[in-house]
């Protein structure tokens, strides 16, 4: 019999019979392919055009480029806490995107645990369908059948008001605070059959049992609700309203743009649709460029702020 110890010269591999394991990088080299289309239409479309943001700083001339534009440092931010429309602008920011974040949360909450008490499944399906197509829908098309509907002169709602309750007609669109309450609900219509998705999804985690332990000691529907459900959707829904504050600065660019007029620029004019009359309609690209980066930097502050808020109190981390 040969033993090691006979074969003089060779040395002995204690791995020899045993699989070899695949490095780290070898085992996940599919999952990295898949993400790298987006990983590069994410470098060419958001961090490639970041270098753009030098123009903030430059009293840019599109004739000069950006290499000939002259350096004006922090002139344009000076003059952006200068001007009497900043305060208004932002606080009509604040306040539209205030409203939506707070309504976009309470009524798909509230619709979800309604929608979680139907036990025919056909309906709630129909049901859950119906409230969620509105969300594929433009605000360009929205803008549209709003205007028609909300119009002074031959519009269907004002026509209601007038022949059945003899309101006198309301001019949605006109009017600072309608156009607010228009722009709050209308969004509210739109997104909330989406975000009542994620309020189920958090429902259908909950376990069977905890109901069926408190049927046994006598809970009703809803002493259920109160006891076993909402707090379930705790979490999740500090997870929304949380990350919802890295937003409060989007007003809702699309839904401004098409809905508003000159008429209600002192209640509905937002940072969104200020920075794109001064940038695109009058050709001011370094102090439009220089708002939208003061909006950037606070919309950051706020999403670092709500995802460290969010992992505190609901345990809820990307990374």
């Amino acid at each position: 019999m040969v033993t090691p110890a006979s074969v003089k010269g060779e040395k002995l591999d204690i791995n020899a019979g045993k699989p070899r394991k695949r490095s780290k990088w070898r085992s996940t080299i599919s999952l990295d392919l898949m993400v790298l289309p987006a990983l590069i239409l994410t470098l060419i479309f958001a961090y490639i055009p970041m270098t753009g943001l030098a123009i903030a700083f430059k009293n840019y001339k599109p004739g000069l480029g950006f290499s000939g534009s002259k350096w004006v440092g922090l002139e344009h931010f000076e003059y952006l806490f200068s001007i009497p429309e900043n305060v208004q602008i932002i606080w009509n920011t604040l306040i539209i995107a205030g409203l939506k974040m707070i309504a976009g949360l309470i009524v798909p909450f509230l619709f979800a645990l309604l929608l979680n008490e139907i036990r025919k499944m056909a309906f709630k399906k129909t049901v859950q369908t119906i409230v969620y197509m509105p969300h594929f829908l433009s605000w360009v098309i929205l803008g549209g059948i709003l205007s028609d509907l909300l119009a002074r002169d031959g519009g269907l709602i004002n026509q209601v008001l007038v022949s059945v309750f003899g309101i006198q007609p309301i001019f949605f669109l006109g009017d600072g605070n309608w156009f607010r309450f228009v722009v709050v609900v209308s969004d509210v219509w739109k997104e909330f059959g989406f975000n009542t998705i994620v309020f189920l999804a958090s429902l259908a985690g909950i376990n069977p049992a905890l109901y069926e332990a408190a049927e046994v000691d006598g809970a009703g529907r809803w002493q259920q609700t109160l006891a076993i459900t909402m707090p379930a959707m705790l979490p999740i829904t500090i997870v929304v309203g949380t990350l919802a504050l890295g937003n409060v600065l989007n007003g809702g660019f699309d839904q401004i743009f098409n809905l508003y007029n000159a008429l209600v620029f002192d209640k509905g004019d937002i940072i969104d649709t200020f920075v794109y009359r001064l940038g695109i309609v009058d050709g001011k690209f370094s102090f439009s460029t220089a708002v939208g980066l003061f909006k950037s930097v606070v919309s950051f502050v706020l999403i670092v702020s709500a995802y460290r808020i969010s992992y505190k109190f609901a345990n809820y981390r990307i990374f």
